[in-house]
């Protein structure tokens, strides 16, 4: 039978999210129970939840960056056992069968992966998903990840987005010692993409619109900071880059960054902006053979790989820690960037 769950929803996407109950599943065989301790608060939430993405649905609960403790386990659950700390990110199942599956690559599952908030939910059939804003999460155990305790369990929580989705990138393009990777933006994904790209060894250039952002990206681990609005000083990086990530979730005229990259450079985006970018100029790409690409999240092993990664070099996001029912006020916080880097949800106010 459902478990009637505690959770914060929006009913629709003129109204602010408040108060909701939920339907969590009793665990299959195979499927983890979950008590979410921390949720952290995504740009995509603020998308999905405002119905500025044209799959949102209704009534919505958000959150995809979930830190907590097993607290049921299927007959089938080999790898979880009552009170593990355990994570869950972007998504809850897949087809678990196609060629990007076997690869680990579910993410890119040719069926469509299940997520965690807003796919219909193959589990309770006329049913989507619901999120990690609410007091519980049932999920097949091949889609939950372990977490060190070794790491601060709420700075974690935004690793399971903020996190895998830089982390993905600038692996598989190479992000190391003697290649230089420049990080656009500093707000949630871009603080981690700098965090990542140091910690590889690359040397890491930041572009942010913020002189008052130049001292923390320093902080963070960029080796220079470049004001992206000074023309003067876009152009001493001209076709110097082999990789440039791009976590701008607004549009804009990527021109000016293809024009950094070098022969064979790739700039890659992660933001996902509600309306498209103006269209680029193909001559930066057509003259240097360069590319500008996408990356969604990570598949599960390299997502693991990167909590067991961040647990070796006590990587965490630096949040700013706020109540369930601070929600809005953080929404209206975030269009403002005024935050530093991640909201994260302490879900023991949620009553």
């Amino acid at each position: 039978m459902p478990t009637k769950t505690p959770a914060f929803a929006a009913r629709t996407a003129k109204t602010p999210l408040a108060p909701f109950t939920v339907d969590r599943r009793d665990p299959l065989p195979n499927d983890v129970q979950i008590e979410i301790l921390y949720c952290g608060v995504c740009h995509s939430d603020l998308h999905f939840a405002r119905g500025e993405w044209e799959f949102s649905s209704f009534p919505a609960v958000p959150g995809h960056e979930i830190v907590g403790k097993v607290v049921k386990v299927g007959s089938a659950v080999k790898t979880f056992k009552v009170g593990d700390l355990a994570a869950v990110g972007c998504m809850v199942d897949s087809c678990k069968s196609c060629p990007s599956c076997n690869k680990g690559l579910e993410q890119y599952c040719e069926k469509g992966m299940t997520l965690t908030y807003g796919s219909p939910d193959i589990h309770m059939p006329g049913t989507m998903t619901y999120g990690g804003y609410s007091k519980f999460i049932t999920v097949l155990d091949r889609f939950v990840l372990r977490v060190s305790p070794r790491l601060n369990l709420a700075a974690a929580a935004p690793l399971l987005c903020a996190g895998i989705t830089t982390y993905s990138p600038l692996k598989h393009w190479g992000a190391k010692k003697g290649r230089k990777v420049g990080v656009v933006g500093l707000g949630g994904l871009g603080h981690m993409g700098v965090k990542f790209s140091h910690a590889f060894g690359a040397h890491t250039v930041l572009f942010t619109t913020s002189a008052g952002k130049v001292e923390d990206g320093k902080r963070l681990g960029a080796d220079e900071v470049v004001i992206s609005k000074d023309d003067a000083q876009m152009a001493k990086h001209a076709g110097s880059f082999d990789f440039i990530l791009n976590t701008v979730a607004a549009s804009h005229n990527l021109d000016a960054f293809t024009n950094l990259l070098r022969h064979d450079g790739t700039m890659c985006l992660v933001g996902a902006p509600a309306h498209p970018h103006p269209s680029p100029s193909v001559w930066p790409l057509i003259t240097k053979r360069a590319s500008i690409a996408g990356s969604a999240i990570g598949g599960i092993p390299e997502t693991q790989e990167m909590l067991d990664f961040c647990a070796e070099h006590n990587i965490v996001c630096d949040i700013e820690m706020i109540p369930i029912q601070k929600i809005n006020e953080a929404y209206e916080r975030m269009l403002r960037s005024d935050v530093k880097y991640r909201f994260v949800i302490d879900m023991a106010s949620l009553k």
